[in-house]
């Protein structure tokens, strides 16, 4: 079903060295390359028709791990130096130049860091929900112990020995809970990010939901559920890998991003003001040298390219033009 939720979408398997990643691409013109959590290329679905119309070759991945690319066992095969240069890898098959690289959650410190680890193939770099913040030596794990009694923050759960053993018990079930407990249409009191004390599931608290809202149908989220036919350890390992990241990252921790950068947040995205750290928002290009814009999208969580698939489509043309015809 997936497929055909882009119209004249035409698909393709690029190979970073035994890596096969599934890529799927529509319109001719400049490359805009998207990806991000939960890494199947449809999350995109409502941006590439947009973007082709505008002369744009609008191109989305199933990041490693996901969907249809491959699924490495070993954890060190997903450390933020093997994400980047599956970005590159598509680029070089897809462009005689540098793209234009968007990335959303897990896809954005990719993107960011693409920048970083490979300027020459990155003309400009666009984040959504998760902002371009300085260099830690912490993961964000780190920030938020997992002491007895207390709540659980979720990547302690999401990187326990078997996780995705849960996961596979029923995965529609949980990325309906999931997409629910992230989205803008949540109660307060929902916070998919974290588990009440003395839990250990990953999906105590939150409802179930169904739909989910009007932005996700039962066939889309029926999709999602499909991509991780496989299962879950391939994403998780994303997570158990981001220890390894710092042999790599902390190389650049003086350096600046210096593409032109774009930051879409949602409004009531629990990300926001995730471990208790203030508003992450208010400085979400911090990294960056040649901001283009931050921009909150009011009532929009953390799905906003498909809870506001309009409002991202605009801010994403707008940068996009200021790019092609500076003034």
């Amino acid at each position: 079903m997936s497929d055909n939720l882009v119209p004249g979408a035409e698909f393709t398997h690029i190979h970073n060295g035994d890596i096969s990643l599934r890529l799927a691409h529509v319109g001719q013109g400049p490359l805009v390359l998207m990806h991000g959590f939960p890494e199947a290329w449809f999350s995109w679905r409502h941006q590439m028709k947009a973007l082709a119309d505008a002369g744009y070759t609008a191109a989305a991945f199933d990041t490693r791990g996901y969907g249809g690319s491959s699924k490495p066992a070993p954890v060190e095969a997903y450390t933020m130096a093997e994400m980047t240069r599956d970005i590159c890898a598509v680029i070089d098959a897809m462009s005689a130049g540098p793209a234009v690289l968007v990335g959303h959650d897990g896809g954005a410190p990719q993107v960011y860091n693409a920048a970083l680890l490979h300027p020459d193939k990155v003309r400009a770099v666009v984040g959504l929900s998760v902002p371009a913040a300085a260099y830690s030596d912490k993961v964000p794990d780190e920030f938020w112990p997992d002491e007895p009694g207390k709540p659980v923050f979720y990547r302690h759960l999401l990187t326990k020995p078997g996780a995705e053993h849960e996961l596979e018990a029923n995965p529609k079930e949980f990325l309906r809970r999931f997409y629910y407990a992230l989205s803008g249409l949540r109660p307060d009191a929902v916070d998919g990010l974290v588990r009440p004390a003395g839990t250990r599931n990953l999906v105590a608290g939150i409802p179930d939901v169904t739909p989910v809202g009007p932005w996700l149908s039962e066939a889309e989220l029926a999709a999602y559920a499909q991509s991780f036919a496989d299962g879950f350890r391939g994403a998780l390992n994303r997570y158990r890998a981001a220890p390894l990241d710092r042999a790599t990252l902390s190389q650049y921790r003086e350096k600046m991003i210096t593409q032109p950068a774009l930051f879409i947040g949602g409004g009531r995205d629990p990300i926001r003001t995730i471990l208790g750290t203030g508003d992450r928002y208010a400085d979400p290009l911090a990294r960056c040298t040649d901001p283009r814009g931050a921009h909150i999208i009011e009532g929009a969580g953390h799905w906003l390219q498909q809870e506001a698939p309009e409002e991202v489509n605009d801010l994403l043309l707008a940068f996009l033009s200021e790019l092609d015809n500076p003034l």
